[in-house]
């Protein structure tokens, strides 16, 4: 049958077909736009309390792994290009053990100057000492004599002047050995600034400098040099909300695992709870949590766990509450 184009209706055939062939189309544009309800395993575990604290009253806190003599950050006392370093990351050091060290060419030649000026101080006054020694015996002979007439006015006067100038002499050498000397020890402390020890025996945890790199004292760094602490045992330092703190049984230990891997809980021992409530730092990034919130800080050693925990590294905590008689 062949399609009348001229009785063809637009209200009464056409508009039903668009209509249809609109429906179809919403249909799948919905269909293709519904979400993917397919169920899967969460990326990281999350934390949960332990079996011991499930039923109990707790206080759950976060916090960051710290060395157990918090970190040190070290720098260095006076300007310079490093001609040595001798230390990398993961490095344990001794106390006293050189770190690098900062050119110290300039104070080495202050050091020779001063040498050299304690060198012709002391020869100095080792002539005046001869000199003073000589005018001395003169003047003595000159006194001792019996006969007046044998010895002028004059020659003992000018033996008197020899013996005071030689004195004098003398001082004003001692005078420039002291100086001499102080100049020696001023670039002997320079040297000693120049190189950088370590304050504590512990690990090496960071540099932030190389070799041949000029390093300056006037500040504007955005990180110090070498971050370095004892990390034999490994602290933590958990934040508790300072509306969770009066709840907090201090002394009581913590169960800590790292962040993601809620399954690795460790019993961590009570060390001391800090004096001062701060403002919070270590954030776990919840979309509920506030920013303006101040923290007791609770300080806890690890016990070894062979890597399973690393300074830096954020951590869940759960700590027994004070019981309703306490």
């Amino acid at each position: 049958m062949a399609l009348d184009w001229k009785n063809l209706s637009f209200s009464r055939q056409i508009l039903p077909i668009i209509a249809v062939i609109g429906l179809i189309a919403a249909a799948a544009f919905i269909l293709a736009g519904l979400p993917d309800r397919e169920l899967s395993e969460p990326e990281r575990e999350p934390p949960r309390a332990p079996e011991a604290l499930a039923n109990e009253a707790r206080v759950a806190g976060s916090g960051v792994v710290e060395p157990s003599s918090e970190t040190i950050q070290i720098g260095s006392a006076l300007s310079g290009l490093i001609t040595d370093l001798l230390v990398q990351p993961g490095d344990r050091v001794g106390e006293g053990q050189v770190l690098f060290t900062v050119d110290d060419r300039a104070a080495r030649a202050q050091l020779r100057e001063a040498n050299a000026a304690i060198a012709e101080a002391r020869a100095s006054i080792a002539e005046a000492r001869t000199a003073q020694a000589t005018a001395a015996r003169q003047l003595t002979l000159y006194r001792n004599v019996d006969d007046p007439a044998a010895v002028s006015r004059s020659e003992v006067i000018r033996a008197e002047g020899e013996a005071s100038a030689a004195r004098e002499r003398r001082k004003l050498a001692e005078a420039r050995l002291q100086a001499a000397q102080a100049r020696a020890g001023s670039a002997q402390t320079e040297i000693g600034r120049l190189t950088v020890r370590a304050p504590i025996a512990g690990e090496i945890l960071a540099v932030n400098i190389r070799k041949g790199e000029y390093v300056s004292t006037m500040g504007g760094g955005s990180q110090p040099f070498i971050e370095m602490g004892q990390t034999q045992p490994l602290h933590v330092r958990i934040d508790i909300d300072e509306e969770q703190a009066p709840r907090v049984a201090l002394g009581a230990p913590a169960t800590v695992s790292p962040r993601g891997a809620a399954d690795r809980q460790v019993e961590a021992v009570f060390v001391r709870a800090e004096p001062l409530v701060v403002p919070k730092r270590s954030l776990t990034n919840s979309a509920a949590e506030r920013v303006d919130v101040r923290v007791l800080q609770v300080i806890y050693q690890l016990p070894e766990t062979e890597g399973l925990f690393r300074v830096g590294q954020q951590v869940d905590a759960y700590i027994a509450a004070r019981g309703s008689d306490q």
